[in-house]
């Protein structure tokens, strides 16, 4: 794997570093106008990439198909989709309830939370992977410069989720330094799911359509399901929807610009 390859991977990582390190810098829990922003314009721009970065590089790489070459993208965007919500089945959503209170309930459900946002974020470390082992095969359809632009744009949509992960444990009382622990810990699989899915892929760059899909149906899914009810909730809803925007076009221009 070269230098560059395992840089990419590692942006995502430090995107949810970031956010968790949010915990030495606010003294309070992220105020409502804040969140509504952060996953406004993450949202937006998992989106975009889903698009761009995803879901075209795989309907361009099944052109050979004819008027077939619809196929792999609809079958794996449509198996991503319900891998994730497999796993909403069996884990908890990243949504935390507000009506309940207390030091022992705030760390029981953080201690879910801090489960659903860890295992969402294989899927995230899956697309990263695919994008780079497109790369590395040497398809035509994706590029570095692409496969850098979802790592960045992943690294930005990770940055809340790591302040959403370190942030609730230091309101429960937690010590600042374990609390950017977990947070570190529930990023950490990304990077390890992009690198299983490139050693993986390598071995059968036949089906890079179908995973390029797959990916984009799971970031979709967490769109749909988690972050688009969190932004749009409660009051500056419209702020979530304004930084949806900018989120998309800000991930449109990183894409195309770079791809």
């Amino acid at each position: 794997m070269t230098l560059q390859v395992f840089e990419g991977i590692m942006i995502p990582f430090v995107g949810t570093t970031m956010g968790a390190a949010m915990v030495f810098l606010l003294k309070q829990a992220i105020s409502n106008r804040l969140q509504r922003i952060l996953t406004g314009f993450a949202a937006g721009v998992m989106t975009a990439a889903s698009f761009w970065s995803l879901l075209q590089p795989a309907l361009e790489s099944s052109e050979g198909m004819g008027k077939l070459a619809f196929v792999p993208a609809v079958v794996g965007f449509l198996i991503g989709m319900g891998f994730l919500l497999l796993l909403d089945y069996v884990t908890p959503h990243m949504h935390m309830d507000e009506n309940e209170e207390g030091p022992k309930v705030a760390l029981n459900k953080t201690t879910k939370l801090i489960l659903a946002v860890t295992l969402h974020n294989i899927p995230e470390g899956m697309a990263v992977g695919v994008v780079f082992a497109g790369w590395l095969s040497g398809d035509s359809r994706v590029s570095a410069a692409g496969a850098l632009a979802l790592a960045l744009g992943i690294a930005i949509q990770n940055f809340p989720e790591g302040a959403i992960v370190s942030m609730p444990l230091r309101a429960a009382g937690m010590s600042k330094g374990k609390t950017f622990l977990y947070g570190i810990l529930s990023g950490i699989v990304e990077p390890i799911a992009a690198l299983i899915t490139i050693l993986a892929t390598s071995l059968v760059t036949h089906i890079l359509p179908y995973l390029l899909a797959f990916a984009a149906g799971a970031m979709i899914y967490v769109v749909v399901e988690e972050l688009i009810p969190e932004m749009s909730e409660g009051e500056h809803s419209n702020l979530g929807t304004v930084f949806f925007s900018f989120g998309f076009v800000v991930m449109m221009i990183l894409d195309v610009a770079l791809g």
